[in-house]
């Protein structure tokens, strides 16, 4: 008899084990998952902060600056995601340059960007609040591909796909005066803001 109840005792001990391990590990990536969500919400208006501050000096029309720009904002050296974030990934990173009509609020000055730098300053001079004047530069994280007005947030992808967690990530944004946008030091703006 005893032969048999103990063989029944490691049974029951098993299956109590399965169900207390199957508990504790879904609490367990789900906390991990929760702490990740956070940080991701976190992180996220770093990068938009990092990729501002330098776009406000960058070069606009020069497409490699840009990229490099916005691979720098994500923590890396090469396209990719960013650290313990995925999705986001350099491709994340929106950049709008926003012009200051006399009447409204900030919009984004679409296609009609200055051809230069150099250019922006002669629009700015000659009429702070034409519609190719970039005034602000914004940086947001959203889905790559989208309109070019529109943002959409990207959704959050958790570590383990058994826990139902799904929500979209904010759309971090960032807005600051554009600064020189990569006009070199010293380049005079021609007289009477001809051009």
């Amino acid at each position: 008899m005893t032969r048999q109840t103990s063989t029944r005792q490691r049974g029951v001990a098993a299956v109590e084990f399965s169900v207390v391990a199957v508990i504790f590990f879904m609490l367990f990536f789900g906390i991990v998952d929760v702490i990740r969500a956070l940080y991701i919400c976190n992180i996220l208006q770093e990068v938009t902060r990092r990729a501002t501050a330098q776009a406000v000096n960058t070069d606009f029309t020069d497409a490699a600056a840009m990229a490099r720009l916005r691979t720098q904002a994500v923590f890396r050296t090469t396209p990719g995601m960013l650290a313990f974030a995925d999705p986001i990934s350099d491709a994340h990173v929106k950049i709008d340059y926003l012009q200051i009509p006399a009447t409204a609020n900030p919009v984004p000055i679409g296609t009609a960007l200055p051809a230069s730098p150099q250019q922006n300053r002669i629009n700015c001079t000659s009429n702070p609040n034409a519609a190719d004047c970039i005034q602000l530069v914004r940086v947001r994280i959203c889905l790559p591909g989208g309109a070019s007005d529109a943002c959409d947030p990207v959704p959050y992808r958790t570590l383990a796909s058994f826990i139902p967690f799904s929500f979209s990530l904010p759309t971090a944004t960032t807005i600051a005066r554009a600064e020189t946008l990569g006009m070199p030091p010293g380049v005079p703006v021609p007289a009477g803001g001809g051009g």
